[in-house]
Protein backbone atom coordinates (compact mmCIF):
# COMPACT_ATOMS: atom_id res chain seq x y z
CA UNK A 1 0.00 0.00 0.00
CA UNK A 2 1.32 3.31 -1.21
CA UNK A 3 0.70 6.02 1.93
CA UNK A 4 1.23 9.75 1.20
CA UNK A 5 1.20 12.67 3.60
CA UNK A 6 -1.64 15.58 2.72
CA UNK A 7 -3.20 18.74 4.20
CA UNK A 8 -6.35 20.17 3.47
CA UNK A 9 -6.99 21.82 0.40
CA UNK A 10 -3.90 19.22 -1.20
CA UNK A 11 -5.02 16.23 -3.73
CA UNK A 12 -3.29 13.29 -5.43
CA UNK A 13 -4.34 12.24 -8.85
CA UNK A 14 -5.19 8.34 -9.58
CA UNK A 15 -4.20 7.88 -13.34
CA UNK A 16 -4.98 10.55 -15.20
CA UNK A 17 -8.39 11.63 -14.53
CA UNK A 18 -9.24 10.67 -10.58
CA UNK A 19 -8.18 13.06 -8.22
CA UNK A 20 -8.93 12.73 -4.28
CA UNK A 21 -8.22 16.28 -2.46
CA UNK A 22 -7.86 16.21 1.12
CA UNK A 23 -11.23 18.56 2.28
CA UNK A 24 -11.23 19.09 5.82
CA UNK A 25 -9.05 17.48 8.63
CA UNK A 26 -11.45 17.52 12.37
CA UNK A 27 -9.68 15.55 15.17
CA UNK A 28 -9.88 11.84 14.02
CA UNK A 29 -11.63 12.56 10.95
CA UNK A 30 -11.16 13.39 7.56
CA UNK A 31 -13.48 14.90 4.71
CA UNK A 32 -12.29 14.00 1.39
CA UNK A 33 -13.20 14.87 -2.31
CA UNK A 34 -13.27 12.75 -4.91
CA UNK A 35 -13.76 14.16 -8.94
CA UNK A 36 -13.40 10.74 -10.86
CA UNK A 37 -15.64 9.91 -14.56
CA UNK A 38 -19.30 9.23 -14.29
CA UNK A 39 -17.90 5.67 -15.25
CA UNK A 40 -15.97 5.12 -12.15
CA UNK A 41 -17.96 3.52 -8.99
CA UNK A 42 -16.84 4.93 -5.76
CA UNK A 43 -17.92 3.41 -2.40
CA UNK A 44 -16.85 3.50 0.78
CA UNK A 45 -15.23 0.52 2.37
CA UNK A 46 -18.07 -0.76 4.40
CA UNK A 47 -20.77 -0.20 1.30
CA UNK A 48 -18.80 -2.35 -0.75
CA UNK A 49 -17.74 -5.10 1.01
CA UNK A 50 -21.90 -5.45 1.81
CA UNK A 51 -22.42 -4.84 -2.12
CA UNK A 52 -19.66 -7.73 -2.02
CA UNK A 53 -21.99 -9.87 0.63
CA UNK A 54 -24.87 -8.97 -0.98
CA UNK A 55 -24.11 -10.76 -4.53
CA UNK A 56 -22.37 -13.81 -3.09
CA UNK A 57 -26.04 -14.35 -0.74
CA UNK A 58 -27.86 -13.85 -4.56
CA UNK A 59 -25.66 -16.10 -6.38
CA UNK A 60 -25.45 -18.88 -4.00
CA UNK A 61 -27.72 -21.82 -4.51
CA UNK A 62 -30.15 -22.46 -1.88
Amino acid sequence: MLVLSRQSDESIIIGDNIRVTIVEVRGDKVRIGIDAPRDVTVHRQEIYDAIQREQISVTKPT
